[in-house]
């Protein structure tokens, strides 16, 4: 199979939150058209990395650079370090240094969307008001911030009217359009989950980045969350970063895999590899780095 383009790079990604240091110098390659997870113990820093990535965080050193358009963006990489500059755009590519944007802009520029591991809905809202809502970037920039939306001129409406027809093609995605008109705090926990990924979408993000989309669901509603997202990942050019501690999500449907224990990268590979990685054995069995070795020996016999 060819590799695929280059998406997203993270080169020596450090967090420090005082004293503690969260993030060692973690580095991570995620390719265009790949679900990559992170997967880890807990407190292993994975959530941590993601809100460095999508801004929540500003990491304390590290650069975490993002391509649309095609690899050759990254290109311009060490030059768009040296000019202090966010991002830089050629006909067709565009290159994003995401450490140095606000959250926002990381959103509506680079295009990254994410969900949370606490489910982040308007309760109060329907399914379809969700949907819309993620949309207020282009709707407020067809209504002229107001202007024109009160208006009702042509431009609006279209806008309008296309992001409905986006919602209504999620809601139908994840089974949900005949509860199109319901509250979203009335769908059952794995609705939930699903609704907050198809909001994401509603984006048109070119990645996605799910912090546990797993948690909490029974076998038949991971094996729902499977099909939805290799779904986005075969049909829509979104690209998948997700942390999963469900190893039967993450091995089904992972095509890169990266695995942190104390804020450091331990393992980087294919599914098979990282199965049978001694240090990731030992790291989810508890065990000491000098005792990696035995512990191999002994699950080997």
């Amino acid at each position: 199979m060819a590799v695929r383009d280059l998406l997203l790079k993270v080169e020596n990604l450090t967090m420090r939150f005082g004293g503690l240091l969260a993030v060692d110098r973690f580095s991570l390659e995620a390719r265009r058209g790949d679900i990559t997870a992170v997967i880890g113990p807990n407190g292993a820093g994975k959530t941590t990395v993601f809100n460095c990535i999508t801004g929540f965080y500003k990491p304390t050193e590290g650069r975490i650079a993002l391509a649309h358009g095609g690899e050759n963006a990254f290109d311009a990489l060490q030059s768009l370090t040296d000019s202090g500059s966010q991002h830089f755009r050629t006909d067709g590519e565009a290159l994003f240094l995401l450490e140095r944007m606000a959250g926002h802009d990381i959103s509506r520029r680079a295009r990254v969307a994410r969900t949370f591991q606490n489910i982040r809905l308007f309760g109060g809202m329907t399914l379809l008001e969700n949907l819309l809502v993620a949309q207020h970037n282009p709707l407020m920039l067809a209504s002229g911030y107001t202007f024109l939306g009160l208006f009702g001129l042509p431009g609006f409406r279209y806008a309008e009217a296309e992001a409905v027809e986006r919602a209504r093609f999620w809601l139908e995605r994840i089974n949900l359009i005949d509860r199109a008109d319901d509250p979203a705090a009335s769908l059952p926990y794995g609705a939930q989950r699903r609704l907050e990924i198809a909001r994401a979408m509603c984006t048109e993000p070119v990645l996605l980045c799910l912090d546990e989309p797993a948690a909490g669901l029974n076998a038949r509603e991971s094996s729902s969350l499977n099909d939805l997202l290799l779904f986005i990942r075969e049909t829509q050019g979104t690209s998948l970063l997700l942390i999963e501690h469900d190893m039967s999500v993450v091995m089904e449907i992972s095509d890169h895999i990266v695995v942190l224990d104390y804020g450091k990268k331990i393992s980087d590979g294919d599914p098979a590899f990282v199965r049978n990685d001694p240090r990731v054995i030992a790291a989810y069995l508890g065990v000491e780095d000098r005792d990696v070795a035995a512990v191999t020996e002994e699950i080997e016999a």
